[in-house]
């Protein structure tokens, strides 16, 4: 009993796989014209379907997306032919009685279609040819599917996409030189540019049968350019963090200053200007993350919190330096050129010493 049921699962599996395996094939598929398809052109399609022991429960089905379509088929037996009525209608079927013979009949269906390009209003695929076994219930048996699929092309869309993308060139273009006036490096936004301009040029280039590969090249310029912009925003960014850093290079030469000087080492306020300095180099090393995590405008603004406070503590030990100095030399500060004005007094003041010194003891040897 047990090995009876058994056999009987056994059984049934076999039975379903023979059934889920494909009861057809397509030998070929001959299309007229090839490739890329305007819309209104006349549309010849040859095949033919050879069957095996086909289900005369399923359905042999024939799909396009073809305008106007006619079906002109016949069924050939054993090399027989046995044509069949002219059909219309973008669906045939050829019910699986007429494909169901003995297994050792040679049973095959041998088809012609002609229609007409379909009208689009974005160049898109559609299907030229489907060839598929339905089941009982009607439902597709995706694994027998035979399918050719074609770009239908919207001729009004690739002119219009060519103006379009140089529009976009154009204001790249000014973007570009708006910041190569700032002094921003532009050079990897340039070659995206030139990119860009290559891919539009090329399309405009092409004839009208590979408006898909032109709009393939429109939208690489597309790509392009968003790439260029996102390179401007970066050499942006980096450029405000340079600028961000000037402040903080002159702080730190007078910072050097309170420090090499003995005096000023331990100055009450130098811990304040420090204070603000380490702030702003926070500020800058923030900067540089966010640039490095591709969130440039936020960089440029923390970027610029870094200028101002770092501005800041500069001015601070500008003026704590100032006032410093004025305090050692209380005359320098009112008089331009100060210090080179006491060094000349000062000068004169030897050579005249000097000179009163000489003429003594020229004297003291004129008298022996």
């Amino acid at each position: 009993m047990k090995g009876f049921k058994t056999w009987i699962i056994v059984t049934t599996i076999i039975l379903f796989c023979i059934s889920a395996a494909s009861a057809f094939s397509v030998s070929s598929v001959s299309i007229d014209p090839q490739g890329s398809l305007i819309p209104g052109t006349p549309v010849t399609v040859s095949y033919k379907v050879e069957t095996s022991g086909f289900p005369s429960a399923d359905d042999l089905q024939f799909f396009t997306d073809l305008e106007s379509p006619k079906w002109t088929y016949t069924i050939i037996k054993n090399g027989v032919d046995n044509p069949r009525p002219v059909a219309g209608g973008k669906t045939l079927t050829v019910i699986g009685f007429e494909l169901s013979y003995k297994p050792t009949d040679e049973v095959a269906v041998r088809a012609t279609l002609e229609g007409k390009v379909p009208a689009v209003t974005a160049t898109s695929d559609k299907t030229i040819i489907r060839i598929q076994e339905m089941d009982a219930q009607g439902r597709p048996i995706t694994s027998t599917k035979v399918e050719r699929i074609a770009s239908i092309i919207n001729i009004n869309e690739v002119p219009k996409a060519i103006a379009e993308r140089k529009t976009e060139l154009q204001t790249y273009k000014t973007h570009i030189d708006e910041k190569a006036v700032l002094g921003i490096d532009t050079s990897a936004a340039d070659a995206k540019y030139n990119e860009a301009k290559q891919k539009i040029d090329a399309a405009a280039a092409r004839p009208a049968n590979q408006n898909k590969e032109a709009l393939a090249d429109l939208t690489a310029a597309q790509t392009s350019m968003s790439d260029g912009e996102k390179a401007l925003e970066k050499a942006w960014a980096e450029n405000e963090v340079a600028a961000a850093q000037i402040p903080i290079n002159n702080v730190d030469t007078i910072i050097a200053w309170f420090k090499g000087n003995q005096s000023t080492v331990n100055d009450p306020q130098l811990p304040a200007i420090v204070a603000k300095r380490e702030v702003a180099v926070s500020y800058i090393s923030t900067a540089n993350d966010q640039i490095a995590s591709g969130e440039y405008s936020q960089a440029r603004s923390k970027a610029q919190e870094a200028f101002t406070k770092g501005n800041e503590s500069y001015n601070d030990a500008l003026a704590r330096q100032k006032v410093l100095m004025t305090t050692w030399f209380p005359t320098l500060p009112t008089i331009p050129g100060g210090i080179f004005i006491v060094l000349g007094v000062v000068a004169v003041i030897l050579v005249a010493v000097g000179i009163v010194i000489y003429r003594k003891r020229s004297r003291w040897d004129e008298l022996g």
